[in-house]
């Protein structure tokens, strides 16, 4: 099986780690996989050596001497799937299907890893006409696409997974040290881009009202966005600055989960949770919003705790309730490891993804896939 996958993104997120997981997982089991991204994007710069990149720098939507040049690279490789990783790749695709003249079958697989409803201008009808198939990375994305008017014939969900060997190697480090925090003080951990849809805004509200009830409760916030500088104000005026710390962006994000008590995704829009994963394959119990495609990752009541959107009072009860009680701490966190290992793990990922390749190859049969149920 041969494969092109295309992402253009500059910044690195969930979606830019699977990419190389997918790529890496093809590989490993004999499959020839190349990366065509942006040569001065974060994917391009975490590539090894030894992976095979092909440099593309789309400038807009609509840049056809990018859709050529990957319109060659498609009649040079002659591949069976050409993926594409982002909305971006999806327009350059269709315009580099239109320049094919071949009779090469390349089938087009789009991964859909947000939420927003397609555009129904003509360039975003017709550019996702061109893709042959859809992997949804949460059930809820399916529903959104088919509700848009995407065939469900057109429509699997694979969830993304998290490298468990990589993440089991990843060293725990001691928080307490390394941000100079109070001993023995709790943890409270949130991962994820500083956007207005990650709900940062909310979950600072929550902490004010957990230290309330737990004085030395600590808070990290890991990453960086467009809206470190509100939230760094927000923090100020509620004058907890020694209880809440936005870390910046981190390498070494799977070493700091592990040294959370509690995990928080505070997000108003999520279309699966890549970080929640890594968080519950730590074994840390996690409280979520229940938005898109968190139900699918948390089990309330047993891996973690679900709450309202845009509610700082629910948030931070739910946290109170984890730190509080550290029996209950301990049975989330196990629960946690063991349904992220049994259903979110790359291996997983990459064998559903290999099946879609197969069904578009010819090799399975095409199906109306509904996806994997996420039941432990």
């Amino acid at each position: 099986m041969v494969s092109l996958h295309v992402d253009t993104a500059r910044t690195w997120r969930g979606g830019q780690n699977q990419v190389l997981l997918t790529v890496r997982g093809l590989r490993a089991r004999g499959h020839e996989a190349t990366i065509i991204a942006h040569p001065d994007g974060e994917l391009s710069r975490r590539l090894q050596e030894t992976d095979d990149l092909i440099p593309l720098t789309p400038r807009t939507e609509m840049d056809v001497l990018a859709g050529w040049k990957l319109a060659r690279l498609i009649q040079e490789r002659q591949p069976d799937i050409l993926h594409v990783h982002d909305a971006h790749a999806v327009a350059v695709a269709a315009l580099a299907m239109s320049f094919v003249r071949t009779s090469i079958p390349t089938r087009v697989v789009a991964s859909r890893r947000v939420i927003f409803q397609l555009g129904q201008n003509m360039f975003s009808r017709w550019k996702y006409r061109r893709v042959d198939r859809f992997i949804c990375a949460s059930s809820f994305i399916r529903t959104t696409l088919a509700n848009d008017g995407i065939p469900p014939k057109r429509l699997d969900v694979v969830y993304e997974g998290v490298d468990l060997m990589n993440l089991d190697a990843a060293p725990r480090l001691n928080l307490h040290e390394t941000f100079s925090l109070p001993e023995n003080a709790p943890i409270v951990g949130n991962v994820g881009a500083l956007d207005p849809d990650k709900g940062q805004q909310h979950l600072i509200k929550a902490a004010q009202l957990v230290i309330r009830k737990i004085p030395n409760a600590q808070f990290l916030i890991v990453g960086q966005g467009v809206l470190e500088a509100t939230l760094r104000r927000q923090i100020r005026s509620l004058n907890i600055e020694k209880q809440v710390l936005l870390t910046g962006f981190r390498s070494d994000v799977l070493s700091l989960q592990k040294g959370f008590d509690v995990f928080v995704m505070s997000s108003l829009s999520e279309g699966l949770g890549t970080s929640v994963i890594d968080a519950m394959a730590c074994g840390r119990p996690v409280v979520a919003t229940n938005v898109g495609g968190l139900p699918e990752l948390v089990d309330p009541g047993k891996t973690g705790q679900l709450v309202s959107p845009h509610d700082p009072r629910s948030l931070a009860d739910a946290i109170l309730n984890i730190l509080q009680d550290k029996t209950l701490q301990v049975r989330y966190g196990q629960a946690a490891s063991k349904r992220a290992r049994q259903l979110f793990s790359a291996e997983r990922m990459i064998d559903e993804t290999l099946a879609v390749y197969h069904r578009m190859a010819g090799i399975l049969p095409v199906t109306d896939n509904p996806g994997p149920a996420a039941t432990a």
